[in-house]
């Protein structure tokens, strides 16, 4: 078992294939999406709303570095620029991603969610343990589980506290979708701390900086153990349809957000020969990386 800070660098270390909340995500909505996310590593344009997530990010975790009294609110809007070209600087992608003319604008609107975080979190008050925290933990059963935790926080009691930040608005109509995903993925966190540290996680929160607001969530061991169970059961799927290569299509209402409908046959398109299933894969989450909200 094992609890890392993650490297952020192109030349992160490669290792055995892993479950990660983004991944699991994509395989209960698509698994043939599992497979050219994951597998195929098809190439994949990033959103506007993607970066600007990302950015925001970058920016609240060097805010994180610095001493509690620097935290204040013209510091983290400082912090926009230097984020972005350092995001530019390790993935170059990302500026033709963004065309010039809307850059400004997402920067801008990268320090408006800054703004509103602090209507949310005062950060000079308390420090957390770990910003953008890599864990990594192999279960009873050999699923490996690994990702990037935003914050985790831990109380002089010793009790913990999970957070993320969510940087999108879903609408109205797909608010519960999203919430559910964001939620699954903060279950994820609480299994792999519960299993790493030992200690059932107090509380999950969500941060939705768009709009101001603040979801807790405090889990029960009995349900974390179930959803451990889930997760297995997913591994133990992705494996198989690794095993023939049988990754099949899902269609659904997200298709209509998916980058890889030439790809699919049920849009007519062809899947590039399977490759076989990998015995080691980039040790990064997509999720330290670019920061994407679950879609809707």
């Amino acid at each position: 078992m094992s609890e890392q800070t993650g490297p952020t660098g192109p030349d992160r270390p490669v290792s055995r294939p892993a479950l990660s909340p983004s991944r699991a995500s994509d395989f209960k909505q698509c698994p043939l999406l599992y497979r050219f996310r994951a597998i195929d590593r098809l190439p994949e344009p990033s959103s506007p709303a993607q970066v600007r997530g990302s950015v925001v990010h970058a920016a609240l975790e060097r805010l994180y570095a610095l001493p509690a009294a620097q935290r204040l609110p013209q510091t983290a809007m400082s912090l926009v620029a230097p984020a972005w070209e350092r995001m530019v600087t390790e993935q170059p992608s990302l500026a033709d991603d963004v065309p010039p003319a809307l850059q400004t604008e997402m920067l801008d609107q990268a320090r408006t969610l800054l703004s509103g975080y602090y209507r949310l979190e005062d950060p000079t008050r308390f420090d957390p343990q770990g910003c953008e925290q890599r864990v990594e933990v192999e279960l009873a059963d050999g699923t490996l589980l690994r990702g990037f935790v935003d914050r985790i926080d831990v109380a002089p009691t010793g009790e913990l506290r999970v957070v993320d930040y969510k940087t999108g608005k879903a609408p109205a109509a797909a608010r519960a979708l999203a919430e559910f995903k964001a939620m699954f993925q903060m279950k994820f966190y609480a299994v792999a701390l519960l299993r790493s540290r030992g200690v059932l996680p107090a509380r999950l929160r969500l941060l939705y900086l768009a709009d101001s607001q603040v979801l807790d969530y405090t889990p029960a061991l009995d349900e974390l153990e179930r959803f451990e169970k889930t997760l297995m059961a997913i591994w133990r799927a992705i494996q198989s349809a690794g095993a023939t290569g049988d990754f099949r299509p899902q269609p659904s209402r997200l298709c209509d957000w998916c980058a890889h409908r030439v790809h699919c046959p049920v849009f007519g398109g062809t899947p590039p020969p399977y490759p076989g299933w990998p015995e080691t894969l980039d040790d990064g989450d997509p999720d330290a990386v670019l920061h994407s909200e679950p879609a809707a």
